[in-house]
Order: C-alpha cells, then structure tokens, then sequence
C-alpha cells in the first residue's frame, strides 16, 4: 500500500517551499487521497482569552476533492461537525464544510441542523471583525444570520502540508452516455467482487450552480464509493457514494449565496447519476437525475 507523501508545502504567508502545485494536482487527477496538515496557536486561534500559547499541528482529511480546469486542486471537509478545542464539540449541531485550496485560500459552509428559527437575509453581508483573530483575514461572507451561513477567508497557518496517498487507479473511463473511453469493465466489476474500495471522477458534476447563462468552469469531483452493485446479466455497474458537497466551480474554489449543496449520489456505468440533494438553508431534500462522464478507480 502507498504511503502518505508531500506533494506541496506552503509557508505562512502561502510561498512554495517544497513540492508544487502542479505535483498536487497530478496525485489529485490520478485520484490520490488528500489530507493537509497546519498549525497554529491556541490562544490566536482558538480562545483569544487565554494565555496558553501552545502550538497545535492539525491534519485534516479530505475525502472531496475538486480538480478544476484541469490545473488547479481544492477539497471540502465532508464529514465534520464543529470541535470546540480541547473539550468537545461546538454549541449547535451544523456541518463544518471546510473548504481549502491548494494557494491556503480557504472556506466554510456551515448548515445548521438543530432547527432553530433564523431571522438572517440571503446574500452578501458585511465582513465580520477580527481585530482579536489578526490572523484570519474575511475576504467574503454570505447569507449571515440564515441556517447556512458561509464565507470565505484565509488564515495565516504556521504551515500548510498537502499530503497525498497516491494509491487509486483508474481502470474504466464513460462518457455522460456511458459509451467507453478507456479501460474496461470487468477489471472494475472483478475488483469490486475481491472487495476493492472505489472512487469515481464525476466531470461536471457542479454545472447547475452556475447561473443562466454563463459558462460553467471545466470540473471533476472526486469521490469515495460505499456499497457497490454489479448486474451480471445487463452489465452496469452502480454504487452509493459516500457524501458530497457540491459548490460552483471556480478559482479559487469558494462558497457564495445560493451557489452551494450538499447531498448524495447514486452513479451508474452508463453515465447516469441520480442526486438527493439537500438544501442547505431549508434542510429539505430534492431528487433529481444527470448524465456525466465519469472515471472509476479502485485502490491498487
């Protein structure tokens, strides 16, 4: 099995030190699994009150990642709730969707899921106060005082470490009508049956965010499969992803009003993807249907 190593490493004022970012984005397009490591001081960061000035190194797993224009890498955090330092958790019960990129930009989209009555506006709102936090610096906030608020920002972290394991391989490649690309499939349906884990490549996958119109930026969204079901007889593979959060393509990758989600996926061989999406200000789930061109690894 692959061990973890440094792709990039950035300083604190976000320079290359090591690595690059085009070697991030070669693992990430190869499907590699990321994880970015920082650190920082308890009483910048985390209680400005204290006096305890002990460094923290954090590493954080990132199990959605986004590869976009095929020359610019960036994950969300898709399964953490929010950790109040060093007792517990956080007041209210919400996702921490940390969002970061491979410059340190960084972001959070935050849906409440406590159902607590909301009196916030949708849209742009004004920039919080940090004058305590001198080293985080707003660069955008979002629909405040709602059930999802967001923002984007970057902290001065003492480091940023992109570490990869670089262990997938791609072995079926469709496009959005399931016609084949490369590879084949029963490499992908034989692994699976000796228990191979799975992740999938979905291009376009954030298209419907952006708005009427415009442009949607060339995207894939990286993936990891839970239960996956084969039909011998038809031969179509299908699976269960594991949680996504979608939010519309850009650079640096970010949060905006009304341009984010977060749900589940069923994807299909023949390019078909079936969504349940979640509203992140109503909690109200939608399904829906698309087609993309996907590529299938499985952990080598």
């Amino acid at each position: 099995m692959p061990s973890w190593s440094h792709a990039l490493k950035l300083n604190n004022n976000r320079e290359v030190v090591a690595g690059s970012a085009d070697a991030l984005c070669d693992a990430i397009r190869r499907g590699a699994d990321l994880r970015i490591g920082t650190a920082f001081r308890h009483n910048e960061h985390i209680d400005v009150t204290s006096a305890n000035n002990e460094l923290i190194r954090e590493v954080m797993d990132f199990r959605v990642t986004y590869l976009l224009e095929d020359r610019w890498a960036a994950g969300i955090q898709n399964l953490r709730m929010p950790i109040e330092l060093p007792d517990g958790f956080g007041p209210r019960a919400s996702m921490s969707f940390f969002l970061y990129n491979q410059d340190g930009h960084q972001g959070i989209g935050r849906p409440f899921l406590d159902g607590k009555p909301t009196n916030g506006t949708l849209g742009p709102a004004p920039l919080n106060d940090h004058a305590d936090m001198p080293k985080y610096h707003e660069l955008a906030n979002w629909d405040a005082e709602t059930n999802a608020p967001s923002s984007n920002f970057i902290y001065d972290f003492e480091y940023f470490e992109y570490h990869v394991r670089d262990c997938w391989r791609e072995v079926f490649a469709h496009d959005a009508d399931g016609r084949v690309i490369s590879g084949d499939l029963d490499s992908l349906t034989e692994a699976v049956r000796q228990g191979s884990e799975v992740k999938i490549a979905v291009r376009g996958l954030c298209d419907d965010l952006t708005p009427a119109g415009d442009t949607a930026m060339e995207h894939e969204v990286f993936l990891h499969l839970g239960a996956c079901y084969y039909y011998t007889e038809t031969r179509q593979m299908m699976a269960s992803a594991n949680p996504v959060v979608r939010t519309r393509a850009a650079i640096p990758l970010g949060y905006a009003s009304g341009a984010w989600d977060f749900g589940w996926l069923m994807p299909r061989t023949d390019g078909h993807v079936a969504r349940w999406l979640c509203d992140p200000q109503t909690l109200q789930f939608q399904k829906s249907t698309t087609h993309h061109a996907i590529r299938w690894f499985i952990n080598s």
